[in-house]
């Protein structure tokens, strides 16, 4: 359901690529898209979810079934209010936050109105979409893993849908898109109701600030806040740089942003999503045995995709985007400067995916504060390292300075990823590195000869754009097809099997 979620969110940005040139307006939405994602990631998806799902599963393995029931309508209560008075807040106060976090829009007038315009739109899915998290939440819980999973196909549905047909039928055609995010977000909290229901396990919302599993949530939740802040502030200070930047800098970001976020997605957070609920029940039924398995398992599963994924998002940044988004009002320079970013972005992939396993192994354990110190360190070294790369970029004339802000993530992800892992190490949790060695070794071999299959089958010309869209399918197919099949060769022969990878 995440593999299905991530290619029609390509076909997403695919449809907004083809209706709407990278420029101001893309701009605009993406940054009015930007802020409730942030705090959707927040109270959502982020601290709310990895402090509530360790407390749910505790009430659900040694509390009564009616004890569990009024956590969750105590905890439905108490979130839903707390938001509903930040989306009212964050409607009025459009201009405000624009003006904190793109402050480059201040000097251009109609970029900024229209970026508060479509903020004012937007602002509400924080509400919508974070009841649907907890919805997830609960279903995860229990072991239903495809609905939650499946949500997200809403989304890139509702916006396909209002790019192609509502944005012809409005004076700006861009707020079609904020139009589609607003409606995307009812849709996926209705979608969830009755499974829920079924389950019986719908919430009744009452206001719970006071209730024992309410007050637990919430001390997880402050530290867990800033935890999970650290990736939303740093993107965040992207933006603000970019906003600064040449304009389209926003979207080249954006654009390669996704392609990382497809990997990402469909492997690491959905393995992340699955190992979570796992972990909390080892280390409350099933020892620290079977906890210490389950996450070296996920450790190495994980290696065995982000590398190769992260080496063909490299080796094949410009003909992937090429190939997906170069039509229409996305220009051939749109993609070469979002390929300069994306290959930035890719050599951090795979510290991105070990950020997520690994932070369950704290999570899991009801331990939200020392991902939050490590995650700290990293935005601080992150916010640095914007600032040197893309200044020396600037000062060398360099064609994208946009490409400092991908390489300043990458850096400060490996930090933060080291880090997760030492600190595991500490706690007995995580053994030696050579416990994985012998494995990460036969993936960099397999993965050489995967890149020299890919180098020697890329043509002598980088002119996709001469090409019509199917043959730069068929062409980049040829390409891959190859060299997956190689790594998966490679990797037999070298005595690596399913089983290996099995939990």
């Amino acid at each position: 359901m995440t593999l299905l979620s991530r290619i029609l969110g390509l076909a997403r940005d695919i449809t907004i690529a083809r209706f709407f040139p990278a420029g101001d307006a893309t701009d605009a939405f993406f940054v009015a898209f930007k802020i409730p994602n942030f705090l959707r990631r927040l109270f959502g998806e982020g601290a709310f979810s990895l402090a509530f799902v360790p407390v749910l599963t505790e009430y659900k393995n040694q509390y009564t079934a009616a004890e569990t029931r009024e956590l969750i309508n105590r905890v439905a209560g108490t979130l839903g209010l707390i938001l509903l008075i930040l989306s009212s807040i964050g409607v009025f106060a459009s201009p405000v936050l624009i003006s904190i976090i793109a402050a480059g829009f201040i000097d251009q007038p109609e970029k900024f109105a229209l970026t508060a315009d479509m903020l004012r739109i937007t602002f509400p899915y924080i509400l919508l979409i974070s009841m649907t998290a907890m919805a997830g939440g609960i279903l995860n819980t229990w072991k239903h893993f495809m609905v939650p999973a499946f949500t997200p196909v809403l989304l890139n549905l509702s916006m396909i849908s209002c790019a192609m047909w509502l944005s012809p039928r409005l004076d700006l055609p861009i707020t079609a898109l904020a139009w589609g995010v607003l409606i995307a977000g009812i849709a996926q909290l209705l979608f969830q109701l009755p499974f829920l229901y079924r389950e019986g396990l719908l919430p009744r919302p009452v206001w719970g600030w006071r209730h024992a599993g309410v007050q637990k949530i919430i001390k997880l939740m402050i530290p867990a806040l800033f935890g999970s802040s650290v990736a939303q502030i740093n993107l965040l200070f992207d933006t603000f740089i970019a906003s600064f930047l040449i304009s389209g800098s926003v979207s080249w970001l954006y654009y390669s942003d996704r392609l990382l976020e497809f990997p990402l997605g469909v492997f690491g957070i959905a393995l992340a999503t699955v190992v979570l609920p796992n972990l909390s029940e080892a280390h409350y039924k099933k020892g620290a045995t079977h906890f210490r398995s389950t996450l070296q398992w996920a450790i190495q599963l994980s290696l065995l995709i982000a590398i190769p994924a992260a080496i063909g998002l490299f080796l094949l940044a410009q003909p992937i985007l090429s190939t997906l988004f170069q039509y229409g009002a996305f220009a051939e320079y749109d993609s070469l400067m979002s390929a300069y970013s994306l290959m930035a972005y890719s050599l951090g992939l795979p510290a991105m995916i070990l950020i997520k396993i690994l932070a369950n192994g704290f999570y899991a354990r009801q331990d939200t504060r020392t991902p939050v110190r490590i995650g700290i360190q990293a935005m601080c070294l992150n916010m640095l390292l914007n600032v040197l790369f893309v200044v020396w970029m600037i000062k060398s004339d360099f064609i994208a300075p946009h490409v400092g802000l991908a390489l300043a993530t990458s850096g400060s992800a490996y930090f933060n990823a080291l880090m997760l892992a030492w600190y595991l190490h500490k706690d007995e949790i995580l053994e030696k590195a050579g416990r994985f060695s012998h494995t990460l070794l036969k993936i960099l071999i397999a993965c050489s000869a995967m890149s020299a299959v890919i180098i020697f089958l890329l043509p002598d010309s980088y002119s996709w754009s001469d090409w019509h869209w199917f043959s730069r399918l068929l062409e980049l197919g040829w390409i891959i097809l190859p060299a997956v099949l190689c790594y998966g060769f490679m990797l037999w022969i070298m005595g690596i099997r399913r089983q290996h990878f099995t939990s």
